[in-house]
């Protein structure tokens, strides 16, 4: 094939991708449109506009700026995370039925933060995410050393799997163990578990922001890598990728994105699992699109689940986690029915 002929059909590729992202980012910005402005109090969305510009402490002023933006900056945050973090999951085990709890995050942060209520009496929801995010962190670390346990050249596929099946499971009777001890672990432990976005301060958005926006940089730094590694080890170690630093990378962006996802929100189940088998059809295996579409199709699945959740159940609403599981599930079960099972 002439470079005359190439050439177009790579500007062809790649302006049918920049088409797509411009799509992604629209839908992600109605999202946010529809979190500030629909919820049990419903506000105009010329009000909203005004609470963000000039506020003057009306009532709309103080739901928008001090309840909704939180609870939509987080939800974004949350849902990038967690899209990216599939999408590396899926890649680095080639299962596509993995997810970023697959490394023991979410049972990780889960058995810091009730041991926490326990042993050193915490009860404030800011000291929870950090001891959320550190048990996240620890259980990654923990998966990826039993990984490479007997192995050479790092953790492969397969003993992440299992390393973190098994570290997750240990995880799981401990913390089950843990609030049958104490009824208020059990309580906070109870409300984690269905995962929520809401009731969320700005200092929770702080404080998950680092460490999502240095997962995000090494998810792309890793990307080049991963396209390498989805040819097979031996090509990508003979096109000279160091396949150890590789894995090691990925694994410490899935810890970052979802740990720190987690911590602040809860078990937010499917989100991982799901987005990635949404955005292949629109990126194809370039890594280097996939993340990114994967980001943003998180983070707006996330908020829409989390808007209906509010409008089903009023003058209630259903927790995001409950939405989310309501519409993963059976694609979940769509997925491990096909005849064809997706083949990373």
């Amino acid at each position: 094939m002439s470079a005359a002929t190439v050439a177009p059909r790579l500007h062809g590729i790649r302006q049918r991708r920049l088409t797509v992202l411009s799509a992604l980012l629209g839908a992600l910005a109605v999202a946010v449109v529809l979190s500030v402005t629909i919820g049990s109090k419903s506000v105009p969305l010329a009000d909203a506009w005004h609470a963000l510009t000039s506020p003057t402490g009306t009532e709309n002023d103080i739901v928008i700026r001090s309840l909704r933006v939180p609870r939509t900056v987080l939800g974004v945050l949350s849902g990038v995370a967690l899209g990216v973090a599939g999408a590396l999951m899926q890649g680095h085990t080639r299962n596509p039925l993995a997810d970023p709890g697959l490394l023991g995050v979410t049972q990780g942060a889960a058995f810091a933060m009730v041991s926490s209520i326990i042993l050193l009496g915490v009860d404030s929801l800011l000291a929870y995410i950090w001891f959320g995010l550190a048990g996240a962190l620890v259980a990654s670390v923990a998966v990826f050393a039993l990984g490479m346990v007997g192995g050479r050249g790092g953790p492969t596929p397969v003993t992440l799997a299992l390393a973190g099946t098994a570290v997750s499971a240990l995880l799981a009777a401990l913390t089950s163990a843990v609030v049958l001890l104490d009824e208020q672990a059990m309580d906070v432990f109870r409300f984690w578990q269905a995962g929520s976005i809401s009731g969320r301060s700005a200092d929770v958005v702080w404080q998950v922001l680092p460490f999502i926006l240095v997962g995000l940089v090494l998810a792309m730094i890793n990307a080049p890598g991963l396209n390498a590694l989805s040819l097979g080890e031996d090509v990508a170690r003979g096109l000279g990728q160091n396949i150890p630093m590789t894995r090691t990378v990925g694994v410490a962006a899935v810890t970052l994105l979802s740990g720190a996802a987690v911590a602040a929100c809860g078990s937010l189940a499917f989100v991982g699992l799901i987005v990635p088998h949404l955005v292949r059809p629109l990126s194809g295996t370039d890594h280097r699109w996939l993340l990114p579409y994967s980001g943003l199709v998180g983070a707006a699945l996330l908020l829409f689940a989390d808007v209906i959740g509010r409008v089903v159940a009023p003058p209630g609403e259903l927790e995001v986690g409950v939405v989310l599981a309501l519409i993963g599930a059976p694609f979940f079960v769509a997925l491990v029915r096909r005849r064809k099972p997706v083949r990373l």
